[in-house]
This record gives C-alpha cells, structure tokens and sequence, in this order.
C-alpha cells in the first residue's frame, strides 16, 4: 500500500513540474509572431529564432505526453470502451498500463539511449549557421519522454489498483 501511494505522489509531482510547460504555447505563438514581422517587416531574421521554436514544440509535446495518462485525456479506440461500467474500465486501463503502456515506454527509453548518447558525445549542434548549438539536448526529450510515460504509467496503475482494493 506504501508503494501504491509513492508512486501516485511521484505522478502528482510529475504533473506539478510539467504543467507550466503549458506556457510554451504561447511563448511558440510570439517568437513565431516575431519571427514574421522580423522577416516580412524587417526583411531580417535569423536561423536561432526559428529553431527556438521547434526547441519548445518538442519539448511542449515530449514532456506533456505524460499529463494525457494522468488526466485520462489520452487517445484511445474506444470500440467498446464507453459501454462498459466503471470497473470494467478500470480493469481495461489496467492491462492497457500494464501490457502496453510500460512496456512501450521501457521500449522507448532502451532503444533511444545509444541514439542520445551518442549526441551528448559529440555535442551534437545544428546544421544550420547561426542556430541553436543543443541539438543533443532536444534528442534527450526523447529517453525522458518515456520515463515520465513509465513513471507516469506506475502512477496510474497505483491509483487503479487503490481504487480497487476501497470497492
């Protein structure tokens, strides 16, 4: 039961660390608005601007994936999801989390290791003059993407399996 309840903390503190995340919209909607103007306006600009915001679109939509499992907002073919009662829904989330959610997300973390690895050690910058040098910290979205759908994943699992030892 102590398990149960540290990993559903550990997804509550997930949830708090990346929904300010949420704020980068905006930030992509104003440097794109800046980008424009610079360029039809100005007739200038430049590569680091543009790249800025590719930055944030990767990490807006990597780190926040994991807020779709918490929320429950997630994408699901709903075939016969919606007809069936609360616990057996909670049963379906439950094999769902558990026999393809983990282990796609342990997939993901094991597969793009070598991947970003071998970016930190060249620290991988852009081919474009002028652009963001970090090209390997936007490849390090992608092994913690599936850490935090994995943590994530524990955490919903928790919260089912306390959910079906109170009924």
């Amino acid at each position: 039961m102590a398990f149960l309840k540290l990993f559903i903390s550990l997804g509550q503190g997930i949830d708090a660390c990346i929904r300010p995340l949420r704020w980068l919209a905006l930030m992509m909607v104003l440097v794109t608005f800046a980008i424009v103007v610079l360029r039809y306006a100005l007739n200038s600009g430049g590569a680091l601007l543009q790249e800025s915001v590719m930055y944030m679109h990767g990490a807006l939509f990597m780190l926040a994936i994991a807020l779709g499992i918490r929320d429950n907002s997630h994408v699901r073919v709903d075939i016969v999801y919606s007809r069936r009662s609360a616990a057996q829904q909670g049963w379906i989330d439950l094999l769902g989390h558990v026999f393809f959610l983990l282990p796609v997300a342990g997939f993901m973390v094991w597969v793009s290791l070598p991947y970003v690895l071998n970016s930190w050690r060249i620290l991988e910058g852009s081919s474009e003059v002028g652009g963001i040098p970090g090209v390997f910290l936007l490849k390090t979205l992608i092994p913690l993407t599936g850490a935090l759908l994995f943590l994530q994943g524990l955490a919903a699992i928790s919260s089912i399996l306390q959910e079906k030892t109170r009924s």
